[in-house]
């Protein structure tokens, strides 16, 4: 038997590093190939990790809740030839080296203060052994240049005293008071604060968040803090799109293999518009402003568990219809059985809402940061509607529907975000009815 490590696999092109969630085998444990190993958290998804070849597992070189560097050994084992019989090591065996790490961490944690890395090579020490930084904390610091010992000093409103974005926002615009040794520091006069009102919450059933939905609510509250929101409404007529798509559904799916539902024609008439208007598909960076090389359309879904993700459809512009249902399909699988990965879920340029699937007339959605914009799209509903004809107006049953569109207004002005959005309703009402499938 010869010994291997298994290090911190790469999740996406963007992740750097993860967060071990939980070992799933104990050390001393056999494993067959592609046993899952452990979970690993990053600011995107939830992982597994498979095993890479059969082997016993000899040591866990992280704990739960340590971030990883991506690359870094979190693990060595034995690699074993052939099929092996799995044992589940001796309680006392398990005890004896609980405790003999528990002894080692007692050690360690008085004799060195353990380091972190960060991605631009940069460690910070942290004060307090036990303390945990999720990645996307980690990532504000460095911007605002916190250190891990001031960070140690902010208090943190998570689950057992975790710090969230929401606590490290509202520190830094409070002024940073324990940036320095002194207790106090003059904070601005004219800076808002939020007021601490002391409300009545009013009595009843406990419902503690799960770990994705503290992450939706600190990217809803740091989106609205980032952005100045603004959202225009236009509405669309989709009669001929409704009639050539409930005329060519069944074919669709007969010819190619593929359900022809809605989302596939929307994210077609976004990537249109978006490859017309670039800087409608663009980022911030400080004083700068992204101006990006891909058209990636996300498509907000919502999960088994009732929170939302935001698979991504990598290149819309350059797909064709089949090739976009196709992709938008497999990632609406992937979602409702909760196996979406990291690449599926990263890189989008542009976000589409459908609140229209819950039975809303229109929505003013919140900006997927670091994105410049987000379109709504509602429910598709026949209205009576006046129609200009050459022999003069009628009124005939329509297929409408509205479309809203919230966009940053530090980059994004009225004009540009007002013809993006009529050019998006313009490819919808004017879609080609002859189209062959």
């Amino acid at each position: 038997m010869t010994e291997d490590q298994l290090l911190m696999p790469k999740m996406g092109e963007s992740i750097t590093e993860g967060t071990i969630l939980n070992w799933l085998v104990a050390e001393g444990e056999a494993f067959e190939e592609g046993d899952i190993l452990l979970e690993v958290a990053t600011d995107k998804v939830d992982n597994e990790v498979p095993a890479p070849a059969s082997g016993i597992l000899k040591k866990h070189l992280f704990e739960p809740k340590s971030v990883v560097a991506v690359g870094v050994a979190i693990a060595t084992y034995e690699v074993v030839e052939g099929t092996i019989v799995k044992k589940t090591p001796k309680k006392e065996a398990v005890a004896t080296k609980s405790t003999e790490a528990s002894t080692k961490k007692t050690t360690k944690k008085t004799s060195q203060k353990p380091v972190i890395t960060t991605n631009h090579n940069t460690a910070f020490t942290v004060p307090d052994g036990t303390m945990f930084v999720s990645p996307l904390i980690k990532s504000i610091a460095q911007q605002h240049h916190v250190s891990y010992e001031e960070l140690a000093r902010v208090p943190g409103t998570g689950k057992e005293g975790r710090l969230r974005k929401s606590d490290l926002m509202q520190y830094i615009e409070d002024g940073r008071p324990f940036q320095f040794a002194q207790p106090v520091a003059q904070a601005d006069p004219t800076a808002y604060r939020i007021p601490q009102l002391d409300l009545d919450k009013g009595t009843g059933k406990i419902v503690e968040m799960d770990r994705m939905r503290q992450m939706i609510a600190d990217h809803m509250v740091y989106s609205k803090h980032t952005s100045p929101h603004v959202t225009a409404y236009v509405e669309a007529d989709l009669t001929e799109l409704v009639h050539w798509r409930n005329a060519n559904k069944v074919a669709f799916q007969e010819k190619h293999g593929q359900k022809l539902t809605f989302t596939p024609l929307f994210v077609e008439a976004v990537a249109k518009a978006v490859k017309d208007f670039p800087m409608i598909n663009v980022s911030v960076d400080g004083a700068n402003i992204i101006v990006k090389e891909h058209i990636n359309i996300g498509m907000a879904t919502a999960l088994p568990s009732g929170n939302l993700i935001v698979p991504v459809v990598k290149d819309a512009d350059k797909k064709n219809l089949v090739e976009i249902a196709s992709e938008v399909n497999r990632l609406s699988a992937l979602a409702r059985e909760n196996k979406l990965r990291g690449d599926d879920v990263k890189g989008s340029t542009f976000t589409i809402s459908n609140v229209g699937t819950f039975g809303s007339v229109m929505g003013t959605p919140i900006i997927n940061q670091p994105e410049a914009a987000i379109l709504a799209t509602g429910i598709i509903k026949k209205r009576a509607e006046v129609m200009e004809r050459p022999e003069g107006d009628t009124i005939e049953i329509r297929q409408m529907m509205y479309l809203s569109l919230s966009f940053d207004h530090r980059i994004v002005d009225g004009f540009l975000g007002g013809s993006f959005l009529k050019r998006i309703a313009d490819n919808l009402e004017q879609f080609d009815t002859k189209r062959k499938i």
